[in-house]
């Protein structure tokens, strides 16, 4: 492979990039994934880690479906030992925002909050971000209220009535966390059923503090100098109601981080990224694994294989490269 230096930063004064073998850009499980087995093969790597180390996995309070760890593991934690891991194999990590990739230069150059990377290879491996409700308060009592990380605020609100809003996995796993903490939670869901898996609305239904609001939707969030309560509405009868709340944590799902790749890298109408069997995307030498692609099986042991076939992927290419 190229001989590089062991900086991440250009020099500066307009001189150009050093060129890594791979770029990551994520740092959760499919991006340590790929990162240990390309540090593993003395690829020079470069993980850019927009916020922290383990990605949409350190929100979760315990990971119990993971092998390896019978008893479960912190989100935060297991996150912490991926990046302990890829460090130990010599992939260097980096905080910076990807504002852009040029893909019409050979190797390709992103742009980012610390400046020009550039690299032989780059992984897509951003995941994906909250959805919102968008509904009038909604930003208005971002930090004033309303969250959307359970684990990470959910200890600002202990013997408080809290309200859940989703019906899946996550939203079930935050309202059972949050019965720890709160004197009450509302877990509100806009059907009459949930899609959590079986053993987890089971748990919820045997929890005393949690009650299901089935067939509502929330219509707007209302407060003063923070959250009070919600104007909430029946789907079926079209009845209204407020409702007392000191903290709303929103939980509906997540859109793919991929805002700033070029329109040359194929993606759908919601942002996923398209790719072949390989992880190939449209464009050669950009590889994308995890949440943020296509055909993603949204678990944490997907994502890691997923990492481990886009190393695989992207050292056969680097290999036919020269």
């Amino acid at each position: 492979m190229t001989d590089l230096t062991t900086n991440a930063a250009a020099s500066g004064d307009g001189e150009a990039p050093q060129v890594w073998d791979l770029i990551i850009v994520g740092a959760g499980p499919a991006g340590m994934a790929c990162a240990i087995y390309a540090g593993r093969a003395r690829l020079k790597t470069l993980i850019l880690e927009g916020l922290m180390a383990g990605g949409q996995v350190v929100l979760n309070e315990v990971i119990e479906n993971y092998p390896g760890f019978p008893d479960g593991i912190p989100g935060w934690q297991l996150g912490t030992l991926m990046a302990q891991q890829a460090a130990k194999f010599g992939a260097v990590t980096e905080s910076a925002q990807v504002e852009s990739i040029d893909v019409l230069r050979t190797p390709h150059v992103l742009q980012t909050s610390a400046g020009a990377r550039s690299a032989r290879a780059i992984l897509v491996a951003t995941g994906s971000s909250p959805k919102r409700l968008s509904v009038p308060g909604e930003k208005e009592f971002f930090t004033r209220g309303v969250s959307y990380c359970a684990t990470c605020d959910g200890p600002l609100y202990g013997g408080k009535r809290l309200m859940v809003v989703g019906g899946g996995n996550t939203a079930v796993e935050e309202a059972i966390f949050l019965s720890g903490l709160a004197s009450e939670v509302l877990l509100v869901h806009r059907r009459g059923e949930l899609r959590a898996d079986k053993i987890l609305q089971e748990r919820l239904a045997a929890n005393p503090k949690i009650t299901v609001l089935w067939s509502t939707v929330l219509a707007e969030i209302l407060g003063d100098e923070s959250l009070t309560s919600v104007r909430a509405q029946n789907v079926v009868t079209g009845e209204e109601s407020i409702v007392p709340v000191d903290g709303l944590f929103v939980s509906i799902g997540n859109r793919p981080r991929s805002d700033f790749l070029p329109p040359q890298v194929e993606r759908d109408e919601t942002g996923l990224i398209f790719t072949n069997r390989y992880l190939e995307t449209s464009v050669p030498g950009i590889f994308a694994a995890g949440d943020v692609r296509r055909d993603a099986y949204r678990q944490i042991t997907f994502a890691v294989g997923d990492g481990t076939l886009a190393y695989s992927s992207i050292m056969r290419y680097l290999e036919e490269q020269g």
